[in-house]
């Protein structure tokens, strides 16, 4: 078998030298794109700073938040049973919902696979 040759798989066939070409065309189209970029780039000055519409940056992270109650107000206003229910439930510890996916997940499988399932 020729070692750079096509390799036929069960799924069809592949050749190591159409992925290597292809590695080298994506890299150089890469190196054109990341050279045609901003020149004018200088580290340590007002350009990396967050860009806030104009505004001066604030050093304090409470006064910079900006905060999604009024964004998602009719989402919230119109689903608020459903919210409350789930604040009741929520507690914030990983392992519990994970627990409860894996469970659900759990569940999920069986029914599949006691109606006929692969």
């Amino acid at each position: 078998m020729n070692p750079l040759g096509n390799f036929t798989t069960p799924s069809g066939w592949w050749n190591p030298l159409v992925w290597v070409v292809a590695f080298i065309l994506i890299f150089i189209a890469s190196y054109i794109l990341w050279r045609s970029g901003e020149r004018a780039y200088k580290k340590g000055t007002m350009q990396v700073e967050t860009f806030l519409s104009g505004n001066v940056p604030s050093s304090s992270p409470r006064e910079m938040h900006v905060g999604g109650g009024n964004l998602y107000w009719g989402f919230v206003t119109s689903l608020a049973g459903y919210y409350r229910f789930l604040r009741k439930i929520h507690n914030g510890i990983i392992n519990d919902y994970v627990g409860w996916y894996i469970g659900i997940l759990a569940i999920i499988l069986i029914i599949y696979f006691l109606w006929g399932g692969a």
